[in-house]
């Protein structure tokens, strides 16, 4: 009888070779007589018929749960078969990968009836985790395979522990182990135990080199992921040991040197030695530096005559004599593909290939581009969008059907469905299409909740207590259209807005809306008025190009500035009381935003920069325009040092005889010139102390982002930072009294004001949050200055 490797399907430890398997087969059937070697080769050895067994009826025995007819489905013999004991092997062996069986037993009887034996794998009923506390168990059951109501099957158990062990081992407990256990239950149902011993925390004691010259090892240390062991260090996960961090630590002292001219260098080993009282390693690295090496000869070849040599070796950044850098060489490859992509060459392959010069230090870089036939889009599948219609994914997509492939198109294709925030994954996979020269793309997508019903309280330095609530939705009706309701009451700022936002107008790539809006400003601390402002407005955008966006609006509101009674009859103000009571604002305006940074949220690289006029006077009663222009840089130095460049400028001029009003000047301070109040700096009445605001400023800032120790999951970004900047150039009618002498009270003076300090920056459950630590470099005396500021945005 042919049976499965074991019938103590339970017992964890129990094994039986493939060899029983087949030596058990050789009485599989009855009345079955081996073939020696000297009748095979006389020819006289036993019939045929003696050796198979023609196969009449099947019976399955010993089934529970498992019908007999799905037994036979799986069963690769029908009655009438004739069979020998080679089949009834394959047979076992088929039943037996099912995984539903604990044992197969199968055997021919002399009637010709086919007796299968089967012991069903018992039901889980349930999976548990005892002496765990280091992690939690809903992490656990992540890597488990093992589920209730699933079937149990001992290699699956084998499998999860070495999961189980794999994923404290990553948690840096070296020495943890873990025990299966079953308890059998009735209706061949068992409980699974899994017992966890956790073991100790393995820390890194230390981490030293050998060999390096060119770079202390403080220097190399800060390149690995892997940190020492430190008191202080509450919230580091990286200064455990853990051989798959090493292995990029590797990978990463690799890409420093290489990137630093060190073509040649390698890392001959790295030990880890474990303490004797277990608690820590001591991880030493042994490096060959070798010489520094600069690019040699640069040179392009392929064997396409549609590809010109010439222009791609134009394409490639590297110049001969450079340092040479392992990055460059992908820049390069990125270069060249992208090149041979939106040439519509979808199967281009660059190889580098490299020829070191000992002699002269230099390094020969060949690229080696071949290509295949020019590919066209023949079809393009989106999947996974149960919400979003089609077309609002399709018409973010810059290739269509019948357009010649473009891998740059592609890409960016991926990028305009990531900006919409409609979804977590995007993915687009290109695939062969029915003939060699057709493409399929195919744009997988995972949805994300796009609505959000906001409800908060915060107090801050600069609003006090405020409270909001706030609907919004990205995504409305599945088309792309944008909804957003916000109500925000605090002691010194009441708003309400709705805002709607089609981004497809009449089909078009125009981005058009309307606002609705109410809002009160208490500005008696710093300026002695209220200001109140209803209105609403029309909004239209559109790209002029892949980096560049028009956007124009026309807002009509009604504006109303309020002094406290008996202000103006006292000793108010003069350049403020003129300014009281209500007026009709009707204005037009657009804005040209240039963006070329990298990431449109954290960038290491590129630049913005944005032009913005307003001209009002279209009907109403307040006649100015108004510019600004902004702009930014940023450049890493790594992923966690940024060093970021910005500013700004502003002019506002009254035209048909009116001056400015208090409310359309620009006033700075605050979140928009750290180390002073709102409102600090700028033209002022010393006799109210009240700030007047300005006609015109300019305002830089430069920044560096450095890294703090805490794990990026927190959301914690710290930054130092330094502002520079003036405002100032009131209109003379304020500054001049009525017999055309300059107002002593009414200072205008346009100097210049520093401040250098610390922002941390907390993305929180709560939203945004900004903590400013400031220091003065430079002030008039009647600025109003501060230290610390702490500060929330809500945004929508």
């Amino acid at each position: 009888m042919i049976r499965s490797p074991s019938r103590a399907a339970l017992h964890l430890g129990a094994c039986v070779s493939v060899a029983a398997l087949v030596a058990a087969a050789g009485t599989a059937l009855a009345q079955v007589t081996p073939m020696s070697r000297e009748e095979a080769s006389a020819g006289t050895a036993p019939a045929q018929a003696e050796r198979q067994a023609r196969v009449n009826r099947i019976f399955v025995r010993g089934n529970q749960r498992i019908d007999p007819s799905t037994v036979l489905s799986y069963l690769p013999i029908q009655p009438g078969d004739v069979v020998e004991p080679l089949t009834l092997d394959v047979a076992v062996r088929t039943l037996y990968r099912t995984d539903l069986f604990a044992d197969v037993q199968m055997g021919v009887q002399p009637n010709g009836d086919l007796i299968i034996d089967i012991v069903e794998n018992p039901i889980i009923n349930q999976v548990v985790f005892e002496g765990n506390s280091a992690v939690r168990e809903d992490k656990l059951r992540e890597e488990v395979t093992l589920q209730p109501r699933g079937i149990f099957t001992r290699a699956r158990v084998q499998e999860d522990v070495q999961s189980i062990v794999e994923l404290y081992r990553l948690q840096g407990r070296i020495s943890a182990s873990v025990t299966p256990k079953l308890v059998q239950l009735e209706q061949n149902r068992v409980d699974v135990v899994f017992e966890i011993d956790e073991g100790p925390q393995t820390g890194v004691r230390q981490i030293t080199f050998i060999g390096n010259e060119a770079f202390s090892d403080g220097d190399l240390r800060e390149v690995m992921v892997t940190k020492t062991s430190r008191w202080w260090q509450f919230f580091s996960s990286n200064d455990n040991y853990d051989p798959n961090r090493l292995d990029y630590d590797r990978e990463q002292l690799r890409k420093f040197y290489t990137n630093r001219g060190y073509y040649d260098f390698r890392i001959l080993s790295a030990v880890a030695e474990l303490s004797p009282d277990n608690d820590s390693f001591g991880i030493t690295l042994t490096v060959e530096e070798g010489d520094r090496y600069d690019f040699g000869e640069i040179t392009v070849e392929t064997t396409s005559d549609r590809l010109n040599e010439e222009f791609l070796r134009a394409l490639v950044p590297i110049r001969t004599g450079d340092l040479y850098q392992s990055d460059r060489i992908e820049d390069a490859v990125d270069s060249l593909t992208f090149a041979a992509g939106s040439a519509g060459y979808a199967f281009v392959e660059i190889n580098p290939t490299y020829r070191a010069n000992p002699e002269t230090d230099t390094v020969d870089v060949v690229f080696n581009v071949t290509e295949g036939e020019r590919v066209y889009v023949e079809r393009i599948d989106v999947v996974g969008n149960t919400r979003t219609v089609d077309p609002v994914v399709r018409r973010e997509l810059l290739l269509v059907e019948g357009d010649a492939f473009n891998r740059r198109l592609m890409d960016l294709s991926r990028n305009n469905l990531r900006a919409l925030g409609f979804f977590e994954e995007v993915e687009i996979e290109e695939a062969r299409g029915s003939a060699p020269d057709r493409s399929v793309l195919n744009v997988t997508v995972t949805e994300q909740p796009t609505g959000e019903l906001s409800v908060g309280a915060g107090f801050s330095s600069v609003d006090s207590f405020v409270v909001n609530l706030g609907i919004s939705e990205r995504n409305f009706r599945g088309r792309g259209q944008n909804v957003v309701a916000r109500v925000e009451w605090g002691s010194l700022r009441q708003q309400i807005d709705f805002r709607f936002t089609e981004p497809r107008f009449l089909g078009r790539n125009l981005r058009a809306g309307w606002d609705l809006f109410h809002s009160r400003y208490d500005f008696q601390q710093e300026s002695s008025f209220d200001y109140r402002s209803t209105g609403g407005g029309l909004r239209l955008s559109y790209p002029l190009n892949r980096y560049t966006l028009f956007s124009a609006r026309y807002f009509l509101r009604g504006d109303e500035i309020i002094v406290p009674r008996g202000y103006c009859s006292g000793q108010g103000s003069r350049a403020l009381c003129e300014q009281v009571g209500a007026s009709l604002n009707s204005s037009a305006g657009y804005t040209v935003f240039v963006d070329q940074r990298n990431d449109p949220v954290r960038p290491t690289r590129g630049w913005t920069a944005s032009l913005r006029q307003d001209f009002a006077g279209i009907g109403g009663d307040v006649n100015y325009v108004k510019s600004e222009v902004e702009g930014a840089w940023f450049w890493g130095i790594t992923p966690s040092w940024v060093v970021s460049l910005q500013g700004s400028a502003g002019y506002v001029s009254g035209w048909n005889g009116d001056a400015v009003r208090i409310n359309d000047r620009f006033f700075k301070g605050g979140n928009s010139f750290r180390g002073f109040e709102t409102a600090g700096i700028g033209p002022r009445d010393l006799a109210t102390n009240d700030a007047l605001g300005g006609n015109y400023y300019v305002v830089g800032t430069a920044e560096l982002t450095v890294p703090n120790g805490l794990p990026e999951q927190y959301g914690i970004r710290t930054s130092l930072f330094a502002d520079v900047g003036t405002l100032g150039g009131l209109d003379d009618r304020y500054t001049v009294n009525s017999s055309g002498v300059r107002d002593a009270n009414i200072v205008d003076d346009t100097s210049l004001r520093a401040s250098a300090g610390l922002s941390i920056h907390w993305r929180s459950p709560m939203g945004p949050i900004r903590f400013d630590l400031s220091q003065i470099l430079s002030s008039e005396d009647y600025d109003e200055s501060e230290t610390f500021r702490f500060s929330t945005s809500t945004q929508f």
